[in-house]
């Protein structure tokens, strides 16, 4: 092979690896938010409403949150946020970064996983451009659980935000008022190409492809919302054996007759009936 060959074999074999490229730690990142997205849809009691994932503006998954406690308390965890694109699909992840802290009396170290669903695009732009700190940006409320989940309606999920917080056992409503969910740049730099915005990425115009681990949280969000979309399309059926319309009174039954008073008849005279004689 000569040289100008073996040139043009190599400049291939580097751009086809640059093309889907993410650090390990990126990749363990994606993996483990998949993770968290499966875990929260399998679970009736803590699944994401259908009304609320089909109508959602992005999804931000973050696993594994530290929350560390002495006095003075602070949250920090590394997740991913896909946003919708006007089509209804979802656009390839970007890392970001969660943070927040509380004072007062607390002591520990807790790992959770959270789960925040935008609804509104405040918020959203908010991300976008950067940073968004969760209750002074945008609102952000405890996302509904159980029975609550199922029978919420319009009126009842118009928060800006939702969360979701699963530290042992079931996920539940969790208030996140004052964390500050930020874009991981360097995150982006690594898995995307330098000089990626969070923009170039949710509009597909990053430098180099993400690698599977991380195009697979997208495509798992587009299965889930495919699902909800289908669930709320689905109407309600009688069960078997149901009466599907009300049944109509049934006919009264006819009134028995009413006898009609007769006129006085003259008596008859028959000689072979006794003669009644009155009482003295």
């Amino acid at each position: 092979m000569s040289r100008p060959s073996r040139l043009a074999v190599l400049v291939l074999s580097l751009s086809f690896a640059a093309s889907a490229v993410a650090g390990p730690d990126e990749d363990a990142r994606a993996r483990n938010a998949v993770r968290v997205l499966g875990d929260i849809q399998q679970i009736p009691e803590s699944a994401i409403p259908d009304k609320l994932f089909d109508e959602a503006r992005a999804i931000v998954v973050v696993p594994d949150t530290l929350k560390i406690g002495l006095v003075v308390g602070g949250r920090r965890g590394h997740g991913l946020v896909s946003v919708k694109n006007p089509d209804g699909t979802w656009s390839n992840p970007s890392f970001v970064k969660l943070t927040g802290g509380s004072v007062g009396f607390q002591a520990g170290v807790q790992s959770s996983d959270i789960v925040l669903v935008f609804r509104g695009e405040r918020g959203l732009d908010s991300i976008v451009n950067g940073k968004v700190t969760l209750g002074a940006d945008a609102g952000v409320a405890a996302g509904p659980v159980g029975r609550s989940a199922a029978a919420a309606t319009d009126g009842q999920l118009k928060a800006e935000i939702w969360s979701w917080s699963r530290a042992r056992g079931l996920f539940a409503g969790v208030a996140l008022d004052g964390a500050v969910l930020q874009i991981d740049d360097q995150a982006n730099q690594v898995v995307y190409g330098n000089g990626t915005t969070p923009r170039m990425i949710f509009e597909g115009r990053s430098a180099q492809a993400p690698s599977e681990a991380v195009v697979d949280f997208r495509d798992r969000l587009e299965e889930a919302s495919a699902t909800a979309r289908a669930n709320r399309q689905e109407e309600p059926r009688p069960a078997t054996g149901a009466t599907v319309y009300p049944s109509t009174p049934a006919a009264a039954a006819p009134a028995a007759p009413v006898a009609q008073p007769t006129a006085p008849t003259e008596p008859v005279n028959d000689p072979n009936q006794p003669k009644v004689e009155p009482l003295p």
